[in-house]
């Protein structure tokens, strides 16, 4: 069963990085690969950044971030194949070669570069980010990092340590409609439309999979 907190985003981010530090230290070496996931607007992202950022200043070269995002499918395949209005969902990623990236990752030798995610144009950036063959500790965020079900199932083992990230659902409603209307992309109706139909979805998809996590980690916030 697995472990349970809540915390406000600073504490929860001093126990991610106190953490960290200790698995590396038993890893003598070995490059380790912690996973941060949740539902779409948990602020996992954040999160993920921030705890690199916190790693990175007391130990440059440390620790890289490495965003599950970067394996959507490109636009132009989601609206050939008709399901653009379904972006976000996991068959509307490449999972099986976000799989194989991270296994690479794991057993790299030299520099590897990934795709990342723009949400200004809404679609895959390559060569988004390079990571050294010196970095140790791989920090990997993503929605569906815990999913069961195939090709998702093939992240797990390959992660040293799991943490989950639950913030309330209406929280998470409230901060989604904010994300999309501040990117100015599509209409309000479309927008409300989308976190209705596909983030809230995911949302609720995604927290079936909390009990695979080492640790839940619930946000306390202020909105």
């Amino acid at each position: 069963m697995s472990a349970s907190l809540t915390l406000t985003p600073a504490a929860a981010l001093a126990r991610l990085h106190a953490h960290c530090l200790a698995l590396h230290s038993e890893a003598h070496g070995r490059r380790i690969a912690i996973g941060i996931a949740g539902g779409p607007g948990t602020g996992k992202s954040t999160l993920a950044g921030e705890l690199v950022t916190m790693l990175e200043a007391a130990h440059p070269g440390l620790a890289a971030l490495v965003p599950m995002d970067g394996f959507h499918m490109r636009h132009a395949k989601l609206e050939a194949l008709g399901t653009a209005h379904e972006k976000g969902a996991p068959h509307t990623f490449e999972g099986a070669a976000f799989v194989d990236f991270l296994a690479g990752l794991k057993r790299a030798t030299g520099p590897v570069s990934g795709p990342g995610y723009s949400r200004k144009i809404e679609d895959v950036v390559e060569n988004a980010f390079t990571i050294p063959a010196s970095v140790q500790v791989l920090v990997v965020e993503g929605n569906y990092l815990l999913l069961p079900d195939a090709p998702w199932a093939g992240i797990k083992p390959l992660l040293d340590w799991a943490v989950f990230i639950e913030v309330a659902r209406d929280t998470v409603r409230a901060r989604l409609l904010k994300r999309h209307g501040e990117e100015g992309l599509f209409t309000e109706e479309r927008n409300l439309r989308h976190v209705e139909t596909v983030d809230l979805v995911n949302y609720d998809r995604v927290a079936s999979s909390r009990d695979r996590a080492d640790l839940i980690l619930e946000l306390e916030t202020d909105h």
